[in-house]
């Protein structure tokens, strides 16, 4: 509300908004940011439901979804599929992991810590090494650096321990990941990753690492989605497990409250699991066989 609604409606009367004002705060945001937006238009709509019963304003809600904006805006859920990130195919998963683990360079590490967290790529790029205690396998990522701006505690698979602490650390540079001219690596250099192994893929016979509908070439934010859909297809973990994983918003309080307090060790089994998943093919390579 402070960002998106106040600058646009707060020194205006409750009673003097319309359709035409809610509209300002909207259209900018609708496509780029649509679960904010969609939020954002939630809020200003209850807030002049409020106004209106408390006696501030008359006549209908500007703001109301049903028989206004929905005539004037596309669906939320129309722009989130035509927006939707390409993600890696599920049984395409491993493969694409061998060949991650091949590649040299930071760019190529922190995408392998994004593929076995199914965290974003901002939250990668910025870790710092005093966020991750390797004892206890646990990363926690502060509230300032989370899209939803709580505390994150992310448990650390086996493989993603070893990873991290094979690493280089830069005297004097406290993240994880660092670009070679100092800073944060950019985005752009996660996704390039991936675009030179889709591409090196197909020059050598492959079919490349696409989505599975779009047929796009997959890129780092898709893994969360292959993520997801590896908890829903290939286990009986629980989706609202999966959903705390991937650091969405919990909107029952009791329910946030239950798992904040138990469910990182139940995650920990989990996330083994998904990075036990990924590194399959290796573990198939290093079979010995004994006799014939």
């Amino acid at each position: 509300m402070a960002t998106y609604a106040k600058p646009e409606l707060g020194k205006m009367l409750v009673q003097d908004i319309t359709v035409q004002d809610v509209l300002r705060v909207l259209q900018p945001i609708w496509t780029e940011k649509t679960e904010t937006a969609s939020r954002v238009r939630g809020r200003v709509e209850a807030v002049l439901s409020w106004a209106t019963v408390s006696g501030h304003r008359t006549g209908d809600n500007p703001a109301r979804w049903a028989g206004n904006l929905k005539e004037l805006l596309p669906a939320p859920s129309k722009v989130a599929k035509e927006t939707k990130q390409p993600a890696l195919m599920i049984d395409d998963a491993p493969r694409w992991f061998s060949a991650l683990r091949e590649r040299d360079g930071f760019g190529a590490r922190a995408l392998e810590l994004l593929a076995l967290t199914a965290t974003r790529s901002q939250e990668v790029r910025g870790a710092l090494w005093d966020e991750i205690d390797l004892d206890e396998a646990l990363w926690i990522i502060p509230a300032a650096r989370m899209k939803m701006e709580r505390e994150h505690r992310v448990p650390l698979s086996v493989e993603a321990v070893a990873m991290l602490e094979a690493l280089p650390r830069m005297e004097g540079n406290p993240l994880v990941f660092p670009a070679a001219r100092g800073g944060q690596l950019s985005d752009m250099t996660l996704s390039a990753a991936m675009k030179r192994m889709h591409k090196a893929d197909l020059e050598t016979g492959g079919t490349g690492f696409v989505d599975r509908e779009s047929k796009r070439p997959a890129v780092p934010h898709g893994l969360r989605s292959t993520f997801r859909d590896w908890v829903a297809e290939r286990t009986n973990y629980p989706g609202d497990m999966a959903e705390v994983a991937l650091a969405h918003r919990i909107s029952n309080v009791v329910e946030a409250s239950y798992r904040r307090m138990d469910m990182v060790e139940k995650r920990r089994k989990m996330m083994g699991d998904w990075a036990g998943y990924l590194t399959v093919r290796e573990r198939s390579g290093n079979v010995v066989r004994i006799g014939n």
